[in-house]
Order: structure tokens, then sequence, then C-alpha cells
């Protein structure tokens, strides 16, 4: 196995002031949080303008998905043999639409363009605005890139159909429209270029990006050098960039930004390459210019926050607007599992305190720079205190709750009264919408019940308002009576 002294890596010129910037943003004194800023009753204005019956059956749904055994066997149906098949069975008929009645319509917006639609208009109605996401996951081969490609651009411009402003992002995974195994290769070469800078680049490949590796991440997936990429990959992964870019140039022609997701320590760095070179082209600096590509941050990772950083002071220096999502992170299982049977340290935090750590100053940093015109930052978050966090630093830094460089996101079906709050707080806020037939999306229904288990059982605080305000309602007809 290879051994690797951090230390013995070669540094970014700006590592000592971004190591100052995270010790400066971890130590910080905070200031008061204002509870007056981000107000998550009454619930008569929460609610004012969802329906009873959607009332009832988000309440049914989250009751149900915060009973740990019921999530359990319900990941285990989900990823049965019979039901991830090719088969046509009654079974697994009979199981998936249970799953479309309960889960599947609870947090995803449906299985076609005409139900995203239908979703999205209704959200619009309650002053909330869609993030699409058609919900293709791994691809294999450059031909299901393409047609994946294909499917995403259909997506994209279903936007322009719908009411002005009320989709505020495209959404993209890379592994959707590059190889996996490509993805893999070119982030061992990224690895190993990084950890032994002596050996120089050989990587002819490697466009213009951004730094997407640092002393402290996670270098034990490369454990010798990785054999070049072959001409036929070389191709490939130039094609990948096409597909990219193609996919960015129509968000710009309709202005509307594309969200690329982070995915697991294997592939990200690859991605993160591949996202930074998209940045550099189509998001531009200055006033009142919105930026197109935005990566993801995954604070749940221990290196997260130095990344970013570095990733911000190279797009700064040469005049991009870096833009990102910061999110804690939905792999937990699969990197501690694949850390663990390393014998390797997990590469995220020890604790949900260190992450909501981590997440709050990645916040503050990026708040720091969209005051000053640099930077662009969605919120994804089911964290009220978080929320409460934002707020206090957005008044605190005089920043306009409408600026459209600042954005906060829930996934559909979760913290629903967080998204109400802060649209009440004049907050643009959004819902992640995944769509997509039933058994494609279940890769994404899985890991809303196994990876986000911890928040789904957290969810009392949704079920104690929605309680609340079907109490009111049902009081209210009684005065009436």
């Amino acid at each position: 196995m290879m051994t690797k002294s951090y230390s013995a890596c070669k540094s970014f010129p700006f590592r000592s002031l971004t190591t100052q910037t995270i010790e400066t943003s971890l130590t910080q004194q905070q200031p008061q949080e204002r509870s007056d800023l981000l107000d998550i009753t009454p619930t008569s204005n929460l609610f004012a303008s969802t329906p009873t019956k959607a009332l009832i059956l988000s309440l049914v749904n989250l009751r149900l998905m915060s009973i740990e055994p019921a999530v359990k066997v319900g990941s285990v149906v989900m990823n049965s043999p019979i039901i991830l098949s090719e088969s046509d069975s009654v079974l697994k008929k009979s199981v998936l639409k249970i799953v479309k009645n309960t889960v599947y319509n609870h947090f995803c917006a449906g299985e076609d363009l005409k139900e995203v639609e239908k979703t999205v208009e209704n959200l619009w109605k309650e002053g909330l605005k869609g993030i699409i996401d058609y919900g293709l996951e791994d691809a294999d081969v450059s031909e299901d890139c393409d047609r994946n490609l294909k499917e995403f651009l259909k997506t994209i411009d279903m936007s322009s159909h719908l009411p002005a402003s009320s989709v505020s992002f495209g959404c993209v995974k890379i592994t959707a429209i590059c190889p996996i195994s490509l993805l893999k290769r070119v982030s061992d070469h990224l690895r190993w270029e990084y950890s032994h800078p002596s050996t120089g680049s050989s990587s002819a490949w490697k466009v213009p990006s951004f730094p997407v590796l640092s002393d402290s991440s996670p270098f034990y997936h490369t454990t010798s050098p990785p054999p070049p990429l072959t001409p036929s990959e070389e191709n490939d992964l130039h094609l990948a960039h096409q597909r990219l870019s193609t996919l960015c140039q129509r968000c710009s022609d309709l202005n509307l930004p594309l969200l690329i997701d982070a995915e697991y320590t294997s592939v990200q760095p690859a991605i993160d390459h591949m996202t930074y070179s998209a940045m550099r082209k189509f998001n531009k600096m200055g006033e009142n210019v919105r930026p197109i590509v935005y990566g993801t941050v995954q604070t749940y990772m221990r290196d997260s926050m130095e990344r970013m950083i570095l990733a911000a002071d190279a797009a700064e220096k040469e005049d991009v607007q870096i833009a990102f999502k910061l999110v804690r992170g939905a792999y937990m299982s699969r990197e501690t599992k694949l850390a663990g049977s390393l014998k390797e340290k997990s590469p995220i935090h020890s604790t949900i305190s260190e992450t909501h750590t981590f997440y709050d100053a990645c916040m503050d940093i990026m708040l720091q720079k969209v005051s000053g015109g640099r930077a662009s930052v969605v919120l994804a978050t089911h964290n009220i205190q978080s929320g409460k966090h934002a707020a206090t630093k957005v008044e605190e830094l005089g920043i306009r709750k409408d600026d459209k460089r600042l954005q906060f996101a829930q996934l559909k079906g979760m913290a629903d009264g967080f998204s109400l709050g802060l649209r009440n707080a004049g907050f643009n806020v959004s819902k992640y919408l995944a769509f997509g037939p039933v058994q494609m999306v279940l890769p994404y229904l899985l890991r809303r019940a196994e990876e986000n288990r911890g928040v789904l059982t957290s969810s009392s605080f949704d079920q104690h308002l929605i309680r609340d305000e079907l109490k009111r309602r049902l009081k209210a007809i009684a005065v009436l009576l």
C-alpha cells in the first residue's frame, strides 16, 4: 500500500493563507443569532397556501419514514434482485405501485415532464421554485452518455415553457455523461500527480482547471502509479467535456444556472476537474452577472473547506466567479465502509456536530465572498440552526435577501416548514425535484432512506408543525359548526 506523508506534498502557493482562513473560520466569534430574522411560526402563515389533503399525506409519509424498522425493510425490498431486475413480474409491479403512491410521490416530482410541470406550478403558487433533476445516474459507455445528454437537454428546455423564474436551476450528474470507469481512472491520475509531485505531469488530457485536492484529501484509492489513459479513453474524456459544455451552453442560452452534483471520493477529483474547467468558461465576474456553473461542496468531508478555499482563491485570481452548492453529504455509509476495509481513517467527520460546524464555517466564507460580489452560493440544508445562522450573517454583511447570488434549497418532501419560513423571510427558496420512472430513481430513493436516515428520523419538527396546523384547521371548522 502506498504510504504518504501529507507534509511532503507540494502545496499550492496560497496554502498558508488557506490554513489561516480555515483556522479563523472555525474559531472566530460568531454574532448572536437573531431568531426574528427567520420565524418558523405561526403555522397559519407557513401553510396558508397548502391544501389540507397535501398536509395529511405529508404527515403520513413523514411518520412512515421516521419508523426505523419500516425504513430498513423498505430499503431491503427496493434493493432486492426482483425489483432491480429487468423482469416485469406481478410482484415487482405491485411493489413499485406501493412505492409510487408513498415515498416516490413524497420525494419525487413525477415520472415525466408533464407531471414535473404540474409539480413546479404547484410550488410556484406557494412562492417556491424548482430545481429540476432527471434521475439519471452512472453510465458505463459513451453511447449511454450521449443518450443521457439528450434527456438532460430536454429537461433544461422544459424550463422555458414554465412560468418565468419558476425553475431556479437545472441539475446534472457528471457520472451520467462520462463513463464511471473513466472518472475513476482520471481521479487516480489526479491523486497520484498531487501526492507524487516529483514525478511531474504527463497527462496531456488535462484541461485548465482549479485545484481539486488538498494535503488533507484521501489518497488511499490510488496505491500505485496508474497506467496512462489509452487513446480511446482520452477520446471518451474529450467527448465528456463536450457534453458538459453543450449542456452548459444550453443553460447559458436560457439563463438557467446548472448545479453539478458531487459524488463519492473515488470519482470526485475528476468531477471537480471537469466542473472547474466549465466554470472558467461560463462563470464571468461582474456586477449583476449570474454564474452558470455551480459545483458542490460536501462539508461532511474533512478536506472540504480546504479544497473549497483553494478553488475559490484560484478562481478569483483568474477573474472567474466561483459558485457552489453547499451540502452536508449523502454517501456516509459508502465512504466509511471503504476506508474501514482499507484500514484507513474515514474521510468523513467523526461526529454530526463537526459536520454542522464545518457547514456553517463554509457558509460564512461563501457569504463573505457573495457580499464582495465574487461568488454565488446555494445553501442546501434542512438544518434550521444553519438557516438562522445564515440569516444573521446575511443581515450582518448587508446582503439583500432577494440577491440571486444567494439561494436556499431543500429536498422535495423534507423540511417544508423550514422552506416556507425562509420564503416568508424574503429569501430565494427552491425545492430539489428528482423525476423519472419509479425504477430509474430507486437509487435516489435509497439514498434518501439509507444515507439520510438521521434526517428522516429527526423529521419530528416537520410532523409537529403539520399536526399543529391540522389541529388549528379542525378547531376553525368546529367553531363554524
